[in-house]
């Protein structure tokens, strides 16, 4: 059987671009499960353009809610020619109702044993409708296809070391789509961040664990990053502020080849971080943590909402200087969004503040919800101008400089990189779509069946 994986995508930019920095791992990994008698193939709508006409025997598409109207046109469009679609990842978990109406079969939750057997039923002709991914023990799991990837993709070695997050901060699905925290043997990981069949020596180089919270577990991280040394790689991660208070760990982190590591800062609020369930970061010690990753050479990216109960425009707007004073290298600016599955969205919902928006909202770069201290058109307003200075030729040259002085050579030219990629989108005014002023055709119609709800049957739902 011939399979098509396809990771569906719309894009968040103005003008979009035809080259990323890194993938995510869900395709090439499916991919590695399929069992061997199959021949597959992976396409990222973001980069590759999608073969309508295939002759797969079998389209398998992933997705985040913002890119489900793209899943959705393509999953039409293949119906048109005769094509089995099935579907599985975040969305579909969320929204299995809405799903089958537009797949032939899903899989909802953790795919490595519903895959296998959604195949053999396909194969016997047998398709059920829904397949229930139960949580993988991370055993035997195999190297990832890096070999189907595109070369369009600058970084392609991407690893998942762990699964899930012993953290519930209110805005994330990970604590229900990957419940628990699961590890995966520290020889596995190590042979899939050996694998070395790239064409340029950066993707040999370095490596991407697309983990949660990789360093959550000492023991293990410490094991981990002691089988990683030999390597001499250079490697990022996500992980959490807590870091900064252990000293051996930052010192090994360094050893072992750490260049990058993304912390969820969120706010510059004490309400602000309560709102996102994260109590756990304190804001007066954001400057002296990253001045702790930054004495060993490591770059510190960090993540920063808009959007919780207690922002403010003017509050929003002020975090373009703050991330600058507490020295982030690299910053992720977002606007909140109410994914299902999500505690903020059953209280959103349960207060009758979801807006009537399609789904093409949940990118986290629009507005989906009615903010309780400005508009929504207000909000969006903050972001882009927070956006638009923090990205701005001043902030991200002083980053760059600061980066020169203060960073080891891969995480210099890490920050060089990122700082660069994302001020040529400022200088060309290419900046995050709002959704509100784009063409979306038929897309309009693609709104979750709990926004058409009455305020009643939203308080049952959420009962």
């Amino acid at each position: 059987m011939t399979i098509d994986i396809i990771i569906a995508y719309l894009k968040r930019y103005e003008f979009g671009h035809e080259k990323d920095f890194v993938p995510p791992i869900t395709g090439i990994h499916l991919a590695a499960i399929t069992p061997r008698e199959h021949t597959v193939r992976v396409f990222h709508q973001q980069v590759d353009r999608i073969d309508l006409d295939s002759q797969a025997d079998l389209i398998a598409l992933s997705f985040f809610s913002g890119f489900a109207p793209a899943a959705f046109d393509l999953a039409r469009e293949f119906k048109k020619r005769g094509k089995t679609v099935v579907a599985g990842g975040p969305h579909v978990t969320f929204n299995i109702d809405e799903s089958l109406d537009h797949f032939d079969a899903i899989v909802t939750g953790e795919a490595e044993t519903a895959w296998i057997d959604l195949l053999r039923d396909h194969g016997l002709g047998q398709l059920k409708r829904v397949y229930t991914g139960r949580p993988c023990d991370m055993k035997d799991l195999p190297t990832p296809r890096y070999d189907l990837l595109s070369n369009k993709f600058f970084i392609r070695k991407v690893i998942q070391a762990t699964r899930g997050c012993p953290f519930t901060c209110s805005f994330c699905t990970v604590p229900t789509l990957n419940p628990g925290f699961r590890l995966r043997p520290v020889q596995d990981v190590v042979r899939d961040a050996a694998y070395d069949a790239f064409p340029h020596w950066w993707q040999r180089k370095v490596v991407w664990f697309w983990d949660d919270n990789l360093t959550i577990n000492r023991k293990y991280i410490h094991a981990l990053l002691t089988e990683l040394k030999p390597l001499k790689k250079w490697w990022l991660t996500q992980a959490s502020l807590d870091i900064a208070k252990d000293d051996k760990l930052l010192d090994l982190m360094r050893d072992s080849g750490c260049i990058g590591v993304f912390l969820g800062i969120e706010s510059f609020s004490t309400e602000s971080l309560a709102d996102a369930h994260k109590r756990q970061n304190k804001i007066e010690h954001y400057k002296t943590a990253v001045a702790a990753i930054h004495k060993r050479g490591i770059a510190v990216m960090a993540g920063f909402i808009a959007g919780f109960d207690h922002d403010t425009r003017e509050s929003i707007e002020e975090m373009a200087d703050r991330i600058m004073e507490i020295g982030i290298d690299v910053p992720f600016l977002s606007v909140m969004t109410p994914f299902r599955g999500t505690p903020i969205y059953h209280e959103l919902l349960k207060e009758n503040r979801m807006l009537e928006k399609g789904w093409q909202f949940y990118n986290g770069y629009n507005v989906a919800f009615k903010p309780r201290r400005m508009t929504p058109e207000e909000l969006l307003l903050a972001h882009r101008n927070l956006w638009k200075r923090s990205f701005s030729v001043t902030y991200s040259v002083k980053r760059i400089m600061r980066g020169l002085l203060t960073l080891r050579p891969g995480a210099m030219c890490l920050s060089l990189f990122m700082n660069s990629f994302y001020m040529y989108k400022r200088i060309r005014k290419n900046y995050p779509v709002d959704m509100n002023n784009h063409p979306m055709g038929h897309w309009e119609e693609y709104v979750p069946a709990t926004m058409k709800l009455s305020q009643r049957e939203r308080a049952v739902a959420t009962a």
